[in-house]
């Protein structure tokens, strides 16, 4: 087990963002988090990296050691020396910085220099572009470039699990498919990753499970193959509920292998 999400609940004032939210990544999984704007998915991220209050709710975060470390209480930079580390939607690059201080600035939670140096050598190899644009500010970096440098700074760390939030927005085509590459590049090599993506069909197609956040909760999860298969994305996106067939049962909590 990556991380484990138990009853979470987050509210913004009165206004509740969402309320008992439990799901699951396992080791080496991608599982994608969908549902329609304002569902409440970055609320979700930021609540699981520690950088949003939670009000309710248990988060456990395995660890090398294979007992579970309890992340409930903790603060953000705990949180990520436990190997739970976010890409923000938007990527929130140093942009004053130059390429290779934002990738040092990642490496901060690293006791080894040599640790860091390995993980550098890697995280230019996934991509090259970094390592051509060291010595440029951050700034100036394309959109896709920029995402790049946001994801590497997170790697920087030797995260077990990957908070990624919307790596596709704003980006080219061409820049979407190197990162989405790279995400699976990255869970090859051992780390889960849950998955915030615009493009359903994107997310659906890199993910081995997914979840869809709805109406305050988890409405319905499974393996990514069934449910890209199936119409209980669309049925719940568009609001009319979850269609009493076959196909929905088979995918909705506590169906199919999830």
């Amino acid at each position: 087990m990556a991380l484990q999400v138990e009853g979470l609940a987050v509210r913004y004032g009165l206004a509740e963002a969402f309320r008992d939210v439990s799901l699951r990544v396992d080791d080496a999984q991608i599982v994608a988090l969908l549902g329609n704007n304002g569902a409440g998915k970055t609320t979700l991220v930021r609540a699981l990296s520690g950088t949003l209050a939670r009000h309710g709710g248990r988060v456990v975060a395995g660890s090398a050691r294979g007992a579970g470390l309890d992340l409930t209480r903790a603060r953000a930079d705990a949180i990520v020396r436990a190997g739970v580390v976010q890409v923000p939607e938007g990527r929130r690059i140093f942009g004053q910085l130059s390429v290779d201080e934002n990738l040092a600035a990642g490496a901060l939670a690293l006791r080894s220099r040599a640790e860091a140096r390995r993980i550098k050598a890697w995280v230019l190899d996934l991509f090259p572009v970094l390592a051509a644009k060291a010595g440029h500010p951050a700034a100036l970096l394309s959109g896709g470039e920029q995402q790049m440098l946001a994801i590497g700074r997170a790697l920087m760390s030797g995260p077990r699990t990957l908070l990624l939030d919307e790596p596709s927005l704003g980006i080219a085509p061409l820049a979407t498919r190197t990162i989405m590459d790279t995400v699976r590049e990255v869970n090859r090599a051992g780390a889960s990753v849950l998955l915030v993506e615009q493009n359903t069909r994107l997310a659906l197609s890199v993910a081995h499970h997914a979840c869809l956040l709805h109406g305050g909760t988890i409405r319905a999860e499974g393996p990514a193959a069934d449910l890209a298969a199936s119409d209980v994305i669309l049925e719940l996106t568009l609001g009319r509920g979850v269609a009493h067939t076959a196909t929905a049962a088979a995918v909705a909590r506590g169906g199919g292998d999830g």
